[in-house]
């Protein structure tokens, strides 16, 4: 969704060219347009006006930057949520439906907010000069972005721990963490004399184990194995036995090619209770997340629509002089007649600058096309509004 919000001096040429551009869009219904209210703000000096107006384009990139950035993360985390509250991936498509309305309804809030556009005089007093201005929104800007960054590293650190102790737990039977494979039960513990071992046996060699465990040392528990888990490769048993044999078994273990898995079930139970707690820790984090960035998003886009504003009233004063007289015109354009448009508002307005319709490069007012990273110059002052939401879908 795009918006072009443009600004043309009070004279009489001019304002018969925009009763012209309001028939013609009323008539084909291709274009909205509508006036643009902006405030009357301390105009200050020409060297003041100039800094203002470098200050304002920089500031103007910064906040749509970190604007993208809270919209990509909220994405990302609305995504994540999913399955940090053990939603399946059954749901998924209903997940995915639920949140892709969510950013159309955000998208619809941010449209009528332009369109209905009024100065917040309570976060932006207009009494104030316009550096002081420029300050307030860029302070703002940056205490979103220091916190986004903080709070994004805080939830990529508790996701970087928990996808390590998944990593841990997936893999060959060899290898992998036993956490979440054996249980307190499994084993004989508190026992004097008795010691329960893990030993990964390969598939192919099943019978073998069956036949020749009882007997690879003395004082083996009779019919004591059990299959805990398996996979295409092996499985893994329990196998119950003397303490003062276990080396013995080992040793003979390892001749039959059964590899026998260390495991202590206290650091096993201890991990298990940390992924459980880093578990909660990141769906705690993941609703506060949200949360903050939906507030957030929508403060940076109110504080990107009045740098918009600024830039407007900086830029028409440089161009058109003093006294301050000049009408911001919001257009919302279709997808299809952009061009057509364009070409349109350059006949229209070409008195103001014949050379601008001959493609004069920019002269130093820092006039964006908003289409490309390249800047255009035009007759009239023009700033795109483009609402950038990420699309889940």
């Amino acid at each position: 969704m795009e918006f072009w919000l443009i600004s043309v001096p009070l004279d009489k040429v001019t304002c018969q060219s925009l009763e012209k551009l309001k028939r013609v869009s009323a008539k084909t219904g291709q274009t909205t347009s509508s006036r643009f209210h902006i405030p009357e703000l301390k105009v200050g000096t020409l060297d003041v006006l100039l800094e203002v107006s470098d200050d304002l384009s920089r500031l103007d990139s910064y906040t749509e930057g970190v604007m993208r950035q809270t919209s990509q993360c909220l994405a990302e985390v609305m995504e994540d949520s999913m399955l940090v509250n053990g939603e399946h991936r059954t749901h998924q498509k209903d997940h995915q439906s639920t949140q892709k309305s969510y950013f159309q309804t955000i998208q619809v809030d941010l449209a009528t907010y332009v369109t209905r556009f009024q100065w917040d005089r309570a976060k932006y007093p207009t009494a104030q000069p316009l550096k002081g201005l420029t300050d307030i929104i860029s302070k703002q800007v940056s205490q979103v972005d220091i916190e986004l960054k903080s709070r994004r590293a805080a939830y990529s650190h508790v996701n970087a721990s928990i996808q390590s102790f998944e990593r841990k737990t997936e893999g060959s039977l060899q290898t992998r963490a036993l956490t979440n494979i054996v249980k307190r039960e499994d084993l004989v513990l508190n026992s004097e004399y008795l010691t329960t071992l893990l030993v990964v046996v390969p598939r192919t060699a099943y019978a073998l184990w069956e036949r020749t465990y009882e007997s690879m040392s003395k004082f083996v528990v009779p019919r004591s194995s059990r299959k805990l888990i398996e996979d295409v490769n092996a499985g893994i048993f329990t196998v119950t036995l003397f303490k003062n044999v276990t080396a013995e078994f080992k040793t003979n273990a390892k001749k039959h090619t059964f590899t026998v898995r260390e495991y202590n079930l206290d650091e096993g139970e201890k991990q298990m209770q940390e992924m459980s707690r880093l578990t909660l820790n990141k769906k705690e984090l993941c609703r506060t997340f949200v949360c903050w960035l939906k507030v957030n998003f929508s403060e940076i886009f109110v504080a990107w629509i009045h740098i918009k504003v600024l830039r407007t009233f900086v830029e028409s004063v440089l161009r058109y002089g003093l006294p301050v007289s000049f009408q911001a015109i919001l257009l919302q354009p279709g997808k299809k007649n952009r061009k057509q448009l364009r070409q349109q508002l350059s006949s229209l307005f070409k008195h103001l600058d014949p050379a601008a319709v001959t493609g004069k490069p920019d002269v130093g007012l820092d006039i964006p096309d908003g289409s490309s990273g390249q800047q255009e110059y035009f007759s009239y002052i023009f700033y795109p509004i483009k609402i950038h939401l990420v699309d889940p879908s």
